[in-house]
């Protein structure tokens, strides 16, 4: 990994490219990130980078959170990422990292929580194929055989059943960024990414590319 960054996703639109062709993009609020704690091998066994987005007021920050701001004199924030990086050799706590870090064309990994749809079915949850909707079928919408009869005459693990859907962490992969707003700290990013709007994002680089 070279590059990452924190961001709020703001929503979708659309841009046109010089020969008139429409792109779909995510526009992301990417920084600006503060340097929280910089990891080496000699303190830590490994190289990293934490970094700190979001403002957030003093009263809302927890003792433990806040000596670990005050250790590094950062101000507080909301959310706090760490990240593996090639060299994080010139990065210091305190310094700031914003939008420009991506260049356009980067090809990059967004990471959020999706969209929490609650308790589902297995038709909606696994796209699973109902049964005949006649008046004389005692199957319609329900998740089917259970599995094997006499051997092992128990229900195989990993049988897609109904359950908690959306609300977990998700990786999409390999997406392009199409332009970046350094003034205004946005990243206009190639497709659809995790979450709902106002959700924070982790930008990382490809590990694809």
């Amino acid at each position: 990994m070279k590059k990452a960054i924190i961001g709020k996703k703001i929503g979708m639109t659309q841009i046109f490219t010089e020969n008139g062709t429409v792109v779909p993009v995510t526009v992301i609020e990417a920084g600006p990130c503060t340097i929280l704690q910089k990891k080496t091998m000699e303190n830590d066994g490994y190289e990293a980078v934490q970094l700190a987005f979001g403002d957030i007021k003093d009263k809302n920050v927890v003792k433990p959170v806040k000596g670990h701001y005050d250790k590094y004199g950062v101000g507080y924030k909301r959310t706090i990422r760490e990240f593996r990086l090639d060299d994080c050799g010139p990065l210091e706590s305190g310094q700031e990292l914003k939008a420009d870090v991506f260049e356009i064309g980067d090809k990059v990994d967004v990471s959020g929580k999706s969209k929490g749809k609650g308790y589902a079915g297995s038709i909606k949850r696994h796209g699973q194929q109902r049964g005949p909707m006649a008046h004389g079928s005692k199957y319609h919408r329900s998740p089917g055989s259970m599995g094997t009869s006499a051997s092992p005459s128990r229900v195989l693990k990993g049988k897609k059943l109904p359950g908690q859907m959306g609300n977990k962490n998700v990786t999409a992969l390999n997406l392009e960024v199409v332009k970046v707003d350094a003034e205004n700290n946005l990243l206009l990013i190639k497709g659809a990414v995790p979450g709902p709007k106002g959700s924070v994002v982790s930008i990382k680089s490809s590990v694809k590319a």
